[in-house]
């Protein structure tokens, strides 16, 4: 217990000053940013394939009934890392931007029987942007305006699960089957800073500042569930379900605006935000299946549903009272995504290096949560390459560096394209803590 702890110590603290994931994309002025991917490295391979995996050497925290199927004798830490590089697009217009980031850490074991345990830090969602844009005032060509926009921030979430095999037993051919629970309880937390500078060339306009800020301290629950069953010696499969709790996370956001008179150098305050407005995260749904032939090829199919069209979400506009600054509905869509993913390894535990390392590839589409200006904002399409390399050593055979590339694309109509290549990065330490020795 006492090893337990001090990486459960370890993993927080790291985790803390690493686990803020940043991103460059101007649709995280948006909502509450850009959603982060939240698979693990093994999962990221499969382009984010996690809701039927009952891998007993990984940790997939997007199905916590999965930890009941951890390994009995060992204890599981994967931490991961990306890099990516962007090209966003509008019109005839292009810029890169190039990012690395701390993704997450993570842990796992088992407590007893038919029950496993797992915590970690992940990101939830992330804001981070800087651009500007310029014209000029009507049909002036001496007055100009420029507009300045920044962001940076996000929510993070640490979490502790348990998944426990309710059920298990075999068929009347004697083949297996079992069926898991979970749930993950998360800490929720983060803030945003969000900042719109309206300037101008003309002393005779009035420059204007706006300042949207909020800070969030919540929590998030959720559930999920596998069915497993060998259907004959060759194949096998799971089904996962998986359901995520929406409420309100409070935040308490609020809007600053500042207008400032060139002439004068006098400036105007106004501020406006409810204390009792708060910020809500969506109820969600996912249904997946992992098809498993020979124990050497997986291949399934996830489905996940946010319901962001309920969510409202705080509008500032100018009334004759002044400004407002207060919830508005239809500000998002439900988000609808799809996976595909597959995984092949010759012989898990073979003799022969190449023949034990896990081949892995996956593809997405996901519809875009986002509304901007009453239109659509940007819908998704990915695809990943990975591979899960055995590291081999004079004292530990089982642990595992998971590499993937992903090709991310964004788009809309009006709106700028963005295209990401990711390279990912990650390394599943897998111990005998629990092992007993006898000496003969």
């Amino acid at each position: 217990m006492k090893k337990i702890f001090l990486v459960l110590l370890v993993l927080v603290s790291t985790a803390t000053a690493f686990a803020q994931s940043g991103t460059n994309s101007p649709y995280s002025q948006f909502g509450l940013g850009v959603l982060s991917d939240q698979s693990g490295g093994f999962n990221r391979g499969m382009n984010g394939l996690a809701l039927g995996f009952r891998e007993h050497n990984q940790v997939n925290f997007l199905n916590p009934a999965s930890y009941s199927n951890v390994d009995s004798l060992t204890f599981l830490f994967d931490a991961g890392f990306s890099m990516e590089k962007t090209n966003y697009k509008e019109g005839g217009k292009r810029l890169n931007a190039n990012t690395s980031n701390f993704e997450y850490v993570t842990a796992a074991l088992r407590l007893g029987k038919n029950l496993g345990f797992s915590f970690g830090i992940l990101p939830y969602t992330n804001i981070g942007y800087e651009y500007e844009s310029t014209g000029y005032i009507g049909n002036s060509r001496t007055a100009s305006y420029t507009n300045l926009y920044e962001g940076e921030g996000g929510l993070r979430q640490v979490y502790l699960g348990a998944g426990y095999q309710l059920l298990s037993g075999k068929t009347k051919e004697g083949l297996p089957w079992g069926f898991s629970i979970g749930a993950n309880l998360s800490y929720l937390w983060g803030d945003y800073n969000r900042t719109m500078i309206n300037s101008y060339s003309d002393t005779y306009a009035s420059n204007l500042l706006k300042y949207y800020t909020a800070e969030v301290r919540s929590y998030k629950i959720d559930l999920g569930v596998q069915y497993f069953r060998q259907l004959n010696k060759d194949n096998e499969i799971t089904i996962g379900a998986t359901f995520g709790l929406g409420h309100k996370i409070g935040g308490h956001p609020q809007c600053l605006v500042v207008t400032t008179n060139n002439q004068t150098i006098v400036s105007d305050t106004t501020v406006s935000g409810d204390k009792n407005t708060q910020l809500e995260i969506p109820m969600t749904f996912g249904l997946g299946a992992v098809w498993t032939y020979r124990n050497k090829w997986r291949t399934g199919i996830d489905y996940t549903l946010q319901r962001w069209g309920s969510v409202k979400y705080p509008e500032a506009s100018i009334t004759d009272d002044g400004l407002r600054y207060q919830l508005r509905e239809g500000l998002f869509a439900d988000r609808h995504k799809v996976t595909i993913g597959t995984e092949y390894c010759p012989v898990e535990y073979g003799r022969k290096f190449f023949s034990r390392i896990k081949y892995r590839a996956g593809i997405s589409y996901a519809t875009p949560y986002l509304k901007i200006n009453g239109k659509n904002g940007p819908r998704e399409f990915s695809a990943s390459l990975g591979f899960g390399i055995p590291i081999v050593n004079g004292w530990n055979n089982r642990s595992i560096l998971n590499i993937s590339g992903q090709w991310v694309r964004q788009d809309a109509s009006s709106f700028i394209t963005e295209n990401t290549f990711r390279l990912n990065i990650g390394l599943t330490f897998n111990e005998l803590w629990f092992q007993k020795w006898k000496f003969k």
